[in-house]
C-alpha cells in the first residue's frame, strides 16, 4: 500500500525537543540526528538577533532554536494543507524533503545577524544548498527518507528545477505566511519581551488553503492575519532589528569586514562556517586598525549617532553601493577633520543605510479572486511602500571620542546631509 502524506508527516515523530516558545517539538529519530550534526550545532552558537541583547537582555536565542521552530511549523502547515487536498500532488519523499529543508534552511547563514549580508559573499541560501549536498548532512538527510538534491533545491532557488512539487515547496517556505516568518516574529518578540511580533498561528493555519501553482492561498477571513504579520514585521524592524544601537554594531562589523575583503586581508572563504565567537576571534587575531572596530563591538564600545535623516533615493542613491558609500565616508571624515581641526580617521565614521527589506503581499485571496495587495485589506501597495519608506533612515555614526565635536559642527544634521547627498 502506498504511504500517505499524513503517514509520512505523522509516523515516528517520537523525539521530543522542549522549546520555550512552542512547547514540545516532535522529531523523528532521523531528524533528531540532523540536529546533532556539526553544521546544525553551529547554529546554536549564532544569536538570532546579534547585538539586540544589549537592548533586550532576553534576546539570546539562537538560529538553532529558530530552525527547530521553523521545522515544527512547516510540519503543521503541510499537514493542514495535505488534509485539504494537497496530498494529490505531494509525495512522501517530497514532504520529508520539505521538513528537512525547513530544519536546515539556515545552515549557511552568516554569524552576527546581518552584518555580512551586503558583502561580496555567496548568498547564505546557496551555502545552505552546498552544505546539504556534502557529508555528513547529505547522508543524514537521506536517512530521514528525504532526497538531498530535492531538499537543497527547495532552499537554494538558484538550483535548476521545474518540478511542480518543488515549486510548491519553494513558495511555501518563502512567502507572506511562511513558517520562517511565523517563527521568527513570534520567537523574537517572546525573547525580547515585547508584544509586537505575536501571531495567532492556530487561526492562520485554519485560513490557509492549498493551491498547487501558488503554494497556499487564504480566504478573506484570513486577511487580518496577514495584516497582523505585515504590521508586526514593521514594528519589529522599527523597534528591534533596525534600532540605532543594533545598526551601529552591525555597521561597525560590516565596515571592518568590507575593508578587509577589499584589501585582501581576509578571503571570503574564511568567513563561511563561522559562528559569532569565531568571527570575533578571527578579527581579533589580525593586527590592523580596521579589526579594532569588531573588538570595540565585542567590548560594547559602540559608535554613537551623530545625525540621522530619511533616505531619499534621489539624494542618497549613491550610498546604496558599498564602495561609493566608502568614498563618501572618507570625504566626510576629511571634511570634518578640517572643520574641527582634529583628525577623524576614515574608520572612525560610518554612514549606515539598512539593507533591502520586503513585505510580501503576494498571497491570493480565494473567495475575493484577487491578490492580497488588491483585496479588501487596508494594506494596499501604497501603504506597504509607505511603511518601508518610513523605516529607511540614513544614519551617521562616529567614534564616541568625536561625538561632541561632530555634533557641534551644526545645529542640525542638514550640513552633514548636504555634504553626502549625490
Amino acid at each position: 500500500m502506498r504511504e500517505s502524506i499524513r503517514e509520512a508527516l505523522s509516523g515516528g515523530f517520537t523525539e521530543a525537543v522542549r522549546d520555550g516558545l512552542w512547547g514540545h517539538i516532535y522529531l523523528t529519530g532521523a531528524l533528531a540526528e540532523l540536529t546533532k550534526s556539526a553544521p546544525f550545532l553551529r547554529l546554536h552558537r549564532i544569536l538570532q538577533l546579534g547585538p539586540a541583547y544589549r537592548l533586550y537582555p532576553g534576546a539570546t536565542h539562537t538560529r538553532g532554536a529558530h530552525s527547530l521552530g521553523v521545522c515544527h511549523l512547516a510540519r503543521r502547515i503541510l499537514l493542514n494543507l495535505a488534509e485539504q487536498g494537497a496530498d494529490a500532488w505531494l509525495s512522501p519523499a517530497g514532504a520529508r524533503s520539505f521538513l528537512c529543508a525547513a530544519l536546515l534552511h539556515d545552515l549557511g547563514h552568516f554569524p552576527y545577524t546581518h552584518s555580512l549580508k551586503e558583502l561580496p559573499l555567496e548568498d547564505h541560501e546557496v551555502l545552505t544548498g552546498k552544505i546539504i549536498l556534502r557529508e555528513p548532512v547529505k547522508s543524514l538527510v537521506a536517512a530521514a527518507g528525504a532526497d538531498p538534491d530535492f531538499t537543497a533545491a527547495i532552499v537554494n532557488t538558484s538550483l535548476p528545477g521545474d518540478d511542480r512539487e518543488l515549486q510548491f515547496y519553494r513558495r511555501l517556505l518563502s512567502g507572506a505566511l511562511d513558517p520562517d516568518k511565523l517563527d521568527y516574529l513570534n520567537r523574537d518578540a517572546w525573547y525580547c519581551g515585547i508584544p509586537y511580533g505575536a501571531q495567532d498561528v492556530d487561526f492562520i493555519l485554519s485560513r490557509l488553503h492549498p493551491a498547487e501553482e501558488r503554494g497556499a492561498d487564504i480566504d478573506s477571513r484570513g486577511i487580518p492575519s496577514v495584516e497582523s504579520v505585515l504590521f508586526s514585521k514593521y514594528l519589529m524592524y522599527r523597534t528591534v532589528y533596525w534600532h540605532r544601537q543594533v545598526r551601529s554594531a552591525t555597521a561597525m562589523v560590516k565596515k571592518a569586514l568590507q575593508k578587509s575583503l577589499e584589501q585582501a586581508l581576509i578571503a571570503p572563504e574564511e568567513l563561511y562556517d563561522l559562528d559569532d565567537q569565531s568571527l570575533f576571534a578571527l578579527l581579533k587575531d589580525r593586527s590592523q586598525p580596521l579589526f579594532a572596530l569588531a573588538d570595540q563591538v565585542r567590548e560594547g564600545q559602540l559608535y554613537v549617532l551623530a545625525a540621522e535623516f530619511p533616505f531619499d533615493r534621489a539624494l542618497h542613491g549613491d550610498l546604496l553601493d558599498l564602495s561609493r558609500r566608502s568614498l563618501h565616508e572618507n570625504a566626510l571624515a576629511e571634511e570634518l577633520s578640517r572643520k574641527l581641526r582634529r583628525t577623524i580617521a576614515p574608520e572612525e565614521l560610518i554612514i549606515d543605510i539598512p539593507e533591502a527589506v520586503s513585505f510580501e503581499t503576494g498571497l491570493y485571496v480565494s473567495d475575493e479572486e484577487r491578490y492580497f495587495a488588491d483585496s479588501s485589506s487596508a494594506f494596499n501597495a501604497g501603504m506597504v511602500d509607505s511603511l518601508i519608506k518610513s523605516l529607511y533612515i540614513v544614519r551617521i555614526f562616529v567614534d564616541r571620542k568625536h561625538e561632541t565635536g561632530v555634533k557641534s559642527y551644526s545645529d542640525s544634521p542638514q550640513s552633514l546631509l548636504n555634504f553626502i547627498k549625490n
